[in-house]
Order: structure tokens, then C-alpha cells, then sequence
């Protein structure tokens, strides 16, 4: 290793040893690595046309001409969109925005809409995230007199459309500082030629927090000018003054303070994403550009819900194609992996074909396919395979495509798709080989149990922020054993193992989407990452699984638990009786919540305890609840009554949740716990939070303060907002939802969930 570089890093030796390992080996480029003040980006003018679209867009600033920003509906989309509109609105343009649905055109630009817009007296559009294949829908514009500006980042195809100006950093040579930019930090390049040409420079900084959200939403290489507009946009985010984000983060329980690449990507950019895959984007950009508190609450609220629907539709279509698979292995003989299904929610393809990917190490495509449409989809794909390209090679059988090398979308006739499952399989096995065995895992370093500390971690992070193009340090323990496994999650879809190594040193470690039937029986070598957990406001070490070998004969497995027994007395007609009886014969726990509580001296979700014998006597208003709850009890025996509380309709539910709130507001203010009222309306929290919403909308309450878990209302005003019908919409779904389930868990066979 050079002695400057390393004298110049300094701390732990690994941070040192890894800038080598990427390439990095000067000290002054180490430097300019790890501190962005010491990094110098790029200027806007190296953009290909930039100056020509600048020029384009002071003219019609000057001039009064109406701007139609045009963007996309994912997270990259909607920040370049925000970004965009702000901009220029800030500098005096007359400007609006347009954002396609998923359901309604998809991505790209469409000619009714389009053809809309210039009617409405719109002279010059200008596309963020999109628009470098938009080739008939530019040449319309240009026969009505409209100019327009493209700004994208997608791979270019063999002829550009006939647009004033295309500004696209694919057009820049490989190497170049700015050519793996997304489609945000396109339009921040943009932005900062205006800004520059207006004799504002640096005012364009104050929208690097939304660069930060595209680009680790839209998985961007973090090299070169990425990384440096990343570092300055995290720093950016951590104190951003955007009151829907701040809302928005703090429902989600995050602390701005420690606010990582992680956070965007795994709890921010999916609720931003969820708007774009099952309801409106444009919804994105109010509550990135909104200045209302309440407005604030409610959009944030609104993406909680379809998050959460979100999170419910991808375990579900999930579920459906290992089904699929299971049935017939023989897809698994192809060397890419295409499943169709009339019925699945085309918003959440994308995601469960790439845990697809990564579970069978091979492409995978999954298709809606309603009856008299085309088949429509997302693929996802695995390191050496581009998957535009090999969906490319068969646009024979498509009617459209286009993406990138690890994700695109496409759509076919229907009678086509054996022939694309047949045609694509050997496009990828030339591409990749014949024989797909997994790379060998690259370890960044070994270290023992006892050297994993927060100081090793900060020191770590001084890498970060990580991705692609600068992956997380993959680090190895060796000789260990597994002490103790259980299922953490809401639905128990992840493992919390307890881990012990030769010395006798203990180390908890997550494994996410982990797979009980892939333990490692005896000794074992793992290698894992680590990172800086915050939970509940307390900084640890956390260690996350990423692969293991067995280094030795398992042992003889542990005698397993036997099942939970569970009794079913749902069909009983004498419920109260029985349970009387039940409860006079022994020691036992009954769940019931809201009115039923005490008429069967019962406790609800938050009071439940360890316990042999569990009574679920309120049916629970969704999976997640209930599993949280037999994680808390740990029954070896369930006593299932399910009775309905009857409160998945409006009037009902509302009626007992201003009753609770107002009777808490008669003496004053007050702090209301969310997940109490929950349980008091045996209701999931998301539904209480739109309930509140719904009040707070009606003018019935006003909130005061929101802290995580708590919200500070007051006596409302009595005047109605003006989106109260699209709060009482949201919340009336919410409540189908809770009602959709409770019907499921009362005709589903017992032993389906436990």
C-alpha cells in the first residue's frame, strides 16, 4: 500500500487497504474521496446541449411562454419533476408539471396527454427522466409549433428524436465524471446552468436534498460526480427544510441526524415509489414542494397506506409465483425465469422479479396478463447480464421495451410469451454461460467477534455513502456456531440469530428475508456487513448476514418444538358461554379489543404477555398484528373464537374514534397514543392515523405536534378542507382492506396461519 495514501487516510487500516482495492491509490484522490469539499464536479457545460437548452429556456422565461415540466413516476422521475418546476418557477418562468400514471400510459411520453397540453396553450415542454426514445411523440409536438427539450438518462437509441435540444449523458464517453448521472442529477445540471446564467450561482444547491433521493432510488453507479452530488445531498437531507419529507420521515420514525444512503433506500424511496406503482406521482411532487403542515400530514399519511399495500401486494404476488415455480420446476430449466398471472398488480412486479433474481441467480421476468390486453411487466436481472439487451434481441416478439442492464419493462401479445420464455433463455445463457454458478463472495477483510465496535463501523463509514459502483465492505468471521434463531418482522419474514465463535463471544446478527432450511448446522464461516443501527434512538453495531459455509459435519439438529395447537370455535354459536367455561377451567389469555375488551375480561394487543394458552377472541384487522401477536405470547396453545368488532365501515369507526378523542379533548389538548387507539378500535395503525386525518380534515381536531407514536391535537375549527372527499376515499380503502382481511382469516382453515 502507497505510505502517502495511507498516511494521508489514516484510521483503521481496512479503510486504507479498500480505497486500493477500488482503484483509488493517490493521496489526493483518497482525500477527494472520502471529504466532497476536496472533490471538484464537473461544470454544467459539460453536459452535452446544455447551453442550448439554457438558452431555450431564458427565452421562453423571457417571453412568458408556458413550461410543461414532463417527468416520471418513479422516485427518479418525481425529484427531477420537483426539481425542475421549483427551479425555473423560481426564476419567473410560467410553468406547470405533468406526470403519467402507471395505469394510464406508463412511462414515456403519450399523445393524448401531450396533444391535452398543447391545447391548453403549453409552447415548450421539457422531459425529466424520459424522452430519449420519444421519438412520435417530439414530432407532434414539433407540427403544433411546440419545442422540445429532453433531458434523460437512459441508454440512447440509434437515432435521437427531432427535440430543440437533448441533454443525456449517455452521449459523454465512458470514464467521464457526469455519465453515469440519473435522471435528477441531469436535471440539476440544468438547473445549475440557469441559476449560473441568471447571476445566482450556488442557489441551485438548496434541491441537492432531492438529488440524494434519486439518486440511491435509482440505483445511479456512485462514481465521480454521483458520489460527490450524493455526499452533498445526504448532508442536504439530514437538515432539508421540505416539510412533507420531514413529516413523512418522521411517521416513518427516522432520525434526521443519522440519515444514511440505507434510509432513502430502503424506507424513504419506497414510499415515494409506492405512489408511482399503485396510485398518482404527482402526489410526489406536492408533498415535496407543499408548505402546509396538515396538507404535509395528510400526503404522508397517504403514502404510509400505500406502502403498506404495497408491502401486501408484493408479499402476495411473491407467495403466487414460488407457487407457480413449485408446481411445474420445469421453469426453473430455463435461464430465465418468466412467470404470468392475469391478476397481479402491475406496481409491484419490478420488485418481487428481482428477489426472484436473487434468489435463483438467474433473470427473471414476471407478466400481468388480463384477459383481452397485452402482457405487461418488469424484469430484473443478476450480474453479467444485460437484460435490455437480451430482451432487445427478441423485439420480434414484443409490441414495446426499454430500461437498463439490471431492470427494464416491456410488453407482448400474450401468445408470445412461450416463445420469449423459450427465445430469451438462450440469449442469457450465451451471455452468461451455460452453466450460472454464484461469484465467489469478494471479502473486504476477516476480523474476529471481539473487534466489532461502533468505532470500527464509524471508521468504515468514512467509505460510505455505499451502492453501486462503491459496494458496503463485506467483512468474514470464521469457526462459528449458531446459538439461537427466532423470526423477527411483521410478518416474520426475517431472523435474528445469535451467533458464538471458538473464544465464547456472542454477536447478535440479522439475516433479512432469511431462510430457516439454509441455516449452517455446525461450524460455519460468515461473511456479513455491518453498519450503524439507531433503533429506538440507541447507536449500535448491527451485523447483517450475507452468505455461509459450513466448515464441518453438521451436528445432529435440536429436537424441534412441536406445533402450536390451535382449537377452532369460530363456527360455535354460544361464544360468550364457552368462553366462560373456558375461562373458570384454568389459566389463560384472551385478545379482544375495542367494546369487547372488558365484556370478557380480555387485554388487548399491547398488554399481551408469554402464555401457554392464547384466546384470539376479536378477529385481529390484519397479518401483521397478528403475528406480532403470537410473537409476544409464544402459545403452544390458540383458542380461536374470531368475533367481528364491527368496525370496518365509516360511520361506525368514526363515531368510536371522535368518541375517544373527544372525551380525552373536553379539559384541553392532549397527547393521543396512536397504537392505543388501535387497539381501543381494533384497527391497524395506518387506519387510525387516516381516521385522524379524516377528523383533523372534517375540522373536528387540529394536530399540534407529531412525535413517533404520538400525535398533540386540540379542538378543530369546524371548517371542512377542500380534499375531504379524497381523505374519506383513503381512509374508507384503509378500512376495506381490514375488512377484506378479517373475511379471509373467517373462512381461511386454521392450520393456513399458524
Amino acid at each position: 500500500m502507497p505510505e502517502a495514501l495511507a498516511a494521508a487516510v489514516g484510521g483503521h487500516p481496512l479503510v486504507a487497504q479498500t480505497l486500493v482495492r477500488r482503484g483509488i491509490v493517490s493521496a489526493d484522490a483518497a482525500r477527494a474521496f472520502l471529504d466532497p469539499g476536496l472533490y471538484t464536479p464537473a461544470p454544467p457545460a459539460a453536459l452535452p446541449n446544455v447551453a442550448q437548452a439554457a438558452e431555450r429556456l431564458e427565452r421562453a422565461i423571457r417571453s412568458a411562454e408556458t413550461i410543461c415540466v414532463w417527468g416520471d413516476f418513479d422516485v427518479d422521475g418525481q425529484t427531477s419533476t420537483t426539481l425542475l418546476f421549483t427551479s425555473l418557477r423560481d426564476l419567473g418562468a410560467l410553468v406547470r408539471f405533468h406526470i403519467p400514471t402507471r395505469q394510464q400510459g406508463g412511462h414515456g411520453i403519450h399523445l393524448p396527454a401531450l396533444e391535452a397540453l398543447i391545447d391548453e396553450g403549453v409552447r415548450l415542454i421539457l422531459t425529466c427522466d424520459t424522452g430519449v426514445s420519444a421519438h412520435q411523440a417530439v414530432a407532434y409536438a414539433r407540427e403544433r409549433g411546440v419545442d422540445v427539450i429532453v433531458t434523460d438518462h437512459h441508454d440512447l437509441p440509434p437515432e435521437l428524436p427531432p427535440a430543440f435540444a437533448v441533454v443525456d449523458p449517455k452521449m459523454l464517453p465512458q470514464g467521464h465524471p457526469l455519465r453515469e448521472l440519473p435522471g435528477v442529477g441531469v436535471a440539476y445540471k440544468l438547473a445549475e446552468a440557469l441559476y449560473e446564467r441568471a447571476g445566482r450561482p450556488g442557489e441551485v444547491e438548496q434541491h441537492l436534498d432531492l438529488v440524494a433521493l434519486g439518486i440511491v432510488a435509482d440505483v445511479a453507479v456512485q462514481t465521480a460526480d454521483v458520489r460527490y452530488l450524493l455526499q452533498r445531498g445526504l448532508e442536504a437531507l439530514r437538515c432539508t427544510e421540505r416539510l412533507g419529507l420531514r413529516v413523512m420521515m418522521e411517521m416513518a420514525e427516522l432520525s434526521l441526524d443519522h440519515l444514511t444512503e440505507e434510509h432513502i433506500g430502503y424506507v424513504v424511496g419506497p414510499r415515494l415509489n409506492a405512489l408511482g406503482r399503485l396510485a398518482d406521482a404527482s402526489v410526489g411532487v406536492e408533498l415535496l414542494t407543499t408548505r402546509d403542515l396538515t396538507r404535509a400530514r395528510i400526503l404522508a399519511s397517504e403514502l404510509e397506506g400505500l406502502n403498506a399495500q404495497r408491502k401486501l401486494l408484493t408479499e402476495q404476488v411473491l407467495q403466487a409465483a414460488e407457487a407457480q415455480i413449485e408446481s411445474d420446476p420445469s421453469l426453473l430449466d430455463y435461464n430465465a425465469l418468466v412467470l404470468v398471472h392475469p391478476s397481479w398488480s402491475g406496481g409491484v412486479l419490478g420488485i418481487v422479479a428481482g428477489r426472484l433474481a436473487e434468489r435463483y441467480n438467474r433473470p427473471a421476468i414476471l407478466l400481468n396478463t388480463p384477459a383481452g390486453d397485452l402482457a405487461r411487466g418488469s424484469a430484473r436481472s443478476v450480474e453479467g447480464c444485460h437484460i435490455t439487451e437480451a430482451i432487445a434481441a427478441q423485439s420480434h416478439l414484443l409490441r414495446h421495451f426499454g430500461g437498463h442492464p439490471m431492470a427494464a419493462g416491456l410488453s407482448l401479445d400474450v401468445e408470445n410469451v412461450p416463445a420469449l420464455r423459450r427465445a430469451l433463455s438462450r440469449t442469457v445463457g450465451e451471455m452468461m454461460g451455460q452453466v450460472r454458478e454464484a461469484a465467489p463472495i469478494p471479502i473486504d477483510g476477516y476480523l474476529e467477534l471481539s473487534e466489532l465496535s461502533l468505532d470500527l463501523v464509524e471508521q468504515l463509514e468514512r467509505l460510505a455513502p455505499f451502492g453501486l459502483g462503491n459496494m458496503p465492505l463485506t467483512l468474514a468471521t470464521t469457526g462459528l456456531s449458531l446459538v439461537s434463531q427466532r423470526a423477527i418482522g411483521r410478518t416474520g419474514e426475517h431472523l435474528l440469530l445469535m451467533v458464538e465463535d471458538e473464544c465464547a463471544t456472542v454477536q447478535k446478527v440479522l439475516w433479512w428475508q432469511g431462510d430457516v432450511k439454509s441455516l449452517p448446522q455446525g461450524r460455519f464461516d460468515l461473511a456479513y456487513v455491518v453498519r450503524a443501527s439507531n433503533y429506538r434512538g440507541l447507536r449500535d453495531v448491527q451485523v447483517e448476514w450475507v452468505d455461509a459455509r459450513s466448515v464441518e459435519a453438521p451436528a445432529p439438529p435440536a429436537p424441534l418444538r412441536s406445533p402450536v395447537e390451535v382449537v377452532d370455535y369460530r363456527r360455535e354459536p354460544r361464544k360468550r358461554e364457552l368462553l366462560a367455561h373456558l375461562q373458570a377451567g384454568g389459566a389463560l389469555q384472551v385478545w379482544a379489543e375495542a367494546g369487547d375488551k372488558a365484556v370478557v375480561d380480555g387485554v388487548d394487543r399491547r398488554a399481551l404477555a408469554p402464555s401457554e394458552v392464547l384466546v384470539v377472541w376479536t378477529t385481529p384487522p390484519g397479518l401483521d398484528v397478528l403475528r406480532a401477536a403470537m410473537e409476544r405470547v409464544d402459545p403452544q396453545r390458540v383458542i380461536v373464537f374470531g368475533v367481528d368488532p364491527g368496525l370496518d365501515t365509516l360511520e361506525p369507526f368514526l363515531r368510536r374514534l371522535a368518541g375517544l378523542i373527544k372525551s380525552a379533548l373536553r379539559s384541553g389538548p392532549v397527547s393521543v397514543d396512536v397504537a392505543a387507539l388501535a387497539a381501543a378500535t381494533a384497527q391497524r395503525e395506518v387506519t387510525v392515523r387516516a381516521g385522524i386525518d379524516w377528523l383533523v380534515a372534517h375540522g373536528d381536531v387540529r394536530v399540534l405536534e407529531q412525535a413517533a407514536g404520538t400525535l398533540s391535537l386540540a379542538a378543530g375549527t369546524r371548517n371542512v378542507a377542500a380534499d375531504f372527499p379524497q381523505v374519506t376515499a383513503r381512509l374508507k380503502a384503509l378500512l376495506d382492506e381490514t375488512a377484506a382481511y378479517r373475511a379471509y382469516f373467517d373462512r381461511q382453515p386454521t392450520a393456513a396461519r399458524w
